[in-house]
């Protein structure tokens, strides 16, 4: 079924306020979950609303605080998210670190004891539209297995760039897994197999079964690059943010435990310089109209596509699986059900 952005974030902010959010937070992660949807990542939207939900209800998330930030030196913010929403904490340090880039031209802040940010590419590009160049770092679960092994001791340790142009920013957000894993549990709730290459399974043979793969371990991308990128990543995070490392980080994918990834976030700020703006918007004009591979397809830039969906589900709306939408839904009439009866 076809759902319209403002009654999904209009549903998930009223599912987050029953929670006793406060209703900007509430549309801030409301907000960050629909961006994926409408880019066409659903394995980053709505899906995770309900194990968010119940992470609240279990005291595993404070949708009240923004945390605490404190800066350790002109150019390091050091962040304790006090178990907030992900999104309300990053953007809460983001504003501090823009403002102080401003000044010293790049600011750096490393956030633990916070949840799940969602795509990384929202809050680069909350950056690049203040003239900034963003980078943004996060950890997981152990869930990627090195380059020749075969057991999960990596996280998918996501990367995202943001550079601003004349036009919308170029965007690059990936993880260093093939997938992520929120990808492969997509798969699963909808019954659809994996490429062959993504995971193995609990006994570390390859596997096309969505739901073996969510028991095993996700391929490294670039077999020994990806490896070697996840690897370095996975040490940066955990010594700039103080959070721990891969095996024994719990809580973005269960609603049991309290989260303690991290997150890194770089704020660079280049300055209003119009003749750098136009030469980078010129070389991202020449890569598009290079020779393409395959006449029909031409060659775009990273976060060109995610754009393009983005635009059009604006107008059209984006797909989202029926018994996620009827549940959602029915989260929120049951909990106006209770309410009602505690007041009665």
């Amino acid at each position: 079924m076809r759902v319209l952005q403002e009654d999904a974030v209009q549903l998930a902010s009223t599912l987050l306020e029953q929670r006793d959010s406060p209703s900007a937070h509430a549309s801030l992660q409301a907000h960050v979950l629909v961006d994926a949807e409408l880019k066409g990542h659903p394995s980053h939207g709505l899906q995770r609303l309900p194990r968010i939900l119940t992470r609240i209800e279990g005291g595993l998330i404070d949708p009240q605080t923004e945390g605490k930030a404190i800066w350790r030196s002109p150019s390091y913010l050091e962040v304790d998210g006090l178990k907030g929403l992900g999104p309300v904490v990053a953007v809460s340090a983001l504003k501090q670190l823009s403002e102080r880039a401003e000044s010293s031209g790049v600011a750096i802040c490393g956030i633990r004891n916070s949840n799940h940010l969602g795509m990384l590419a929202y809050y680069v590009e909350w950056l690049a539209t203040r003239g900034q160049v963003g980078i943004a770092l996060s950890s997981s679960e152990a869930l990627v297995h090195p380059f020749g092994g075969t057991r999960a001791v990596l996280g998918t340790n996501p990367l995202a760039i943001a550079v601003p142009t004349a036009n919308r920013p170029m965007v690059v957000d990936l993880a260093t897994g093939v997938v992520s894993m929120g990808k492969i549990h997509h798969h699963a709730a909808n019954g659809l197999s994996i490429p062959l290459g993504w995971a193995r399974d609990e006994t570390g043979q390859p596997t096309t079964d969505a739901v073996r793969a969510t028991k095993g371990a996700i391929a490294p991308f670039g077999d020994a690059k990806g490896y070697a990128l996840g690897m370095a990543l996975e040490l940066l995070v955990a010594a700039l943010a103080g959070s721990a490392l891969a095996p024994d980080v719990r809580g973005t994918l269960d609603a049991d435990t309290i989260c303690n990834k991290g997150d890194v976030f770089i704020a660079i700020d280049i300055g209003i310089q119009p003749e750098l703006i136009h030469r980078l918007t010129a070389y991202l004009d020449l890569v598009r109209a290079s020779p393409p591979s395959d006449a029909n397809i031409p060659v775009a830039i990273p976060g060109d596509g995610a754009a393009d969906r983005r635009a059009q589900a604006l107008i059209h709306g984006f797909e989202i699986a029926p018994n996620l939408w009827q549940d959602l839904k029915a989260l929120s009439q049951s909990t106006r059900s209770l309410s009602k009866g505690h007041a009665r």
